[in-house]
């Protein structure tokens, strides 16, 4: 019988590769790579960086989640905004996919 792990993503090591500021965009640019058992969720990474930069996580817009088969090794790419209001105002909008464009 096999036993049910928690879903909790376990953690070994969390390094930033590469930080740098947009002005124009009030934001922060960070490249992180952690290793982790399996692939982290949005929420996950958002929490992630939240607790090593000391920022809300509402602040942040993950945007990419790189991983490579049979490695766990995870490379994410995010934005930190300075605000939530900054953050609503420079990212993209996500399109509504049950309305029809109109014809």
């Amino acid at each position: 019988m096999q036993l049910k792990q928690d879903n909790h993503l376990k953690m070994e090591n969390i390094k930033i590769i590469e930080e740098k500021e947009n002005p124009l965009f009030s934001r922060k640019e960070i490249t992180l790579e952690i290793s982790a058992e399996i692939t982290p969720k949005r929420e996950d990474a958002e929490k992630i960086i939240s607790e090593k930069k000391s920022v809300l996580a509402e602040t942040i817009d993950i945007k990419k989640i790189f991983g490579k088969f049979g490695s766990k090794t995870f490379k994410i790419i995010a934005h930190i905004y300075s605000s939530k209001d900054e953050k609503e105002k420079n990212s993209p909008k996500k399109l509504d996919k049950s309305k029809k464009p109109k014809e």
